[in-house]
């Protein structure tokens, strides 16, 4: 296994709340990123996977907590030394025009990141948007116009191609294909993991489609309320998830239930509503909608903990058996669910 190029210890993001309260946007995260791995992160809207990534590279300020690139603490960096390491981190965002100034030449917006972060000249900065857009299937004759005059599909490579200007060695890509028709999602996931492979890239990957992840992901993490509950591999998780959440997740999805199945069964049972960030219940977070839950999920917060070697996962009870497939109940036939939306 590599040894980790992004790490996260007990992070923390919090944000003013109603009445002079806080919301915990992400609450004590603990994470590792591997070098040259995928990660997919999945979860609710509103769980907080947009802000971890955020935080990953300091966009926002984390409230408490640790964050290690290649080996340095980034939450100490300050002044020079954060904006030559920022170099090496770069975000791909999820609406591919309102990230893009619409008023500048594709070539400038390509070219700013090794302008002001690589400190390269003119000439050596026409020279690599030339090739980068060559490299995202656009061609050198695109940085003459802007970024009006493009697809949605279009604006993304563009996107992408100024995420790879100054060579970073960590991308975060935050919904990166969501806003685009399923036609074009298929060609910027197959760029993407084309780059990944050519240039040794590790990747954060955000997204709310589980299909999506599945197809570019090594390994998959789970949020719910700004905790890390699940981390595996893509073929453990996509055979049998742990977390009675993440079975929920993957039931949810018509075309990725277990093939062969009691359809009575297929269906995993989550009642209520998510919980208010800023009110959360007391012992596990999961424990107001967990099908499940014990005395013990009401009194005392599960830790993330390893039960596989490259499986983690933040419960009590972790639904696993043997051979990393579903855990069968054996109970009667669940009622079916709400919908849950990713």
């Amino acid at each position: 296994m590599s040894a980790p190029l992004v790490s996260a210890r007990r992070l923390r993001v919090e944000y003013p709340g109603r009445a002079g309260g806080r919301v915990r946007a992400l609450r004590d995260v603990d994470l590792d990123i591997l070098q040259g791995e995928t990660l997919g992160l999945v979860g609710e809207s509103g769980c907080g996977k947009s802000t971890l990534g955020r935080a990953l590279l300091r966009v926002i300020e984390p409230s408490a907590g640790r964050i290690e690139f290649a080996g340095s603490d980034l939450t100490r960096m300050r002044g020079r030394q954060l904006r030559r390491t920022r170099a090496e981190l770069q975000m791909v965002f999820q609406d591919p025009f309102g990230s893009l100034n619409p008023r500048r030449k594709v070539a400038d917006i390509v070219a700013e990141p090794l302008l002001r972060a690589r400190g390269a000249t003119r000439g050596e900065a026409a020279k690599a948007v030339a090739e980068l857009l060559d490299l995202v299937g656009l061609g050198a004759e695109a940085g003459a116009r802007r970024p009006h005059e493009f697809s949605g599909g279009q604006r993304q490579r563009i996107g992408i191609a100024r995420a790879l200007a100054s060579s970073p060695q960590f991308v975060v890509a935050d919904e990166a294909v969501s806003a685009l028709d399923v036609s074009i999602q298929a060609q910027v996931l197959n760029l993407l993991s084309d780059l990944v492979r050519d240039r040794g890239l590790t990747m954060l990957f955000i997204s709310h489609d589980l299909g999506v992840v599945r197809h570019i992901a090594d390994r998959i993490a789970v949020m719910y309320l700004g905790q890390i509950i699940e981390i595996a591999s893509r073929d453990a998780f996509f055979t049998g998830p742990a977390h009675p959440y993440s079975r929920a997740l993957l039931s949810s999805v018509p075309a990725l239930r277990r093939p062969g199945g009691d359809p009575a069964r297929e269906r995993e049972v989550l009642e209520g509503e998510l919980p208010d960030p800023a009110n959360p219940p007391e012992g596990c977070l999961f424990r107001t909608r967990c099908p499940i839950a014990a005395p013990e999920c009401r009194t005392r917060m599960p830790e993330l903990r390893e039960i596989a070697p490259g499986r983690s996962v933040r419960c009590h009870l972790p639904l696993i058996s043997g051979d990393l497939g579903l855990a069968d109940s054996g109970g009667s036939a669940s009622p079916a669910i709400k919908d849950v939306t990713l």
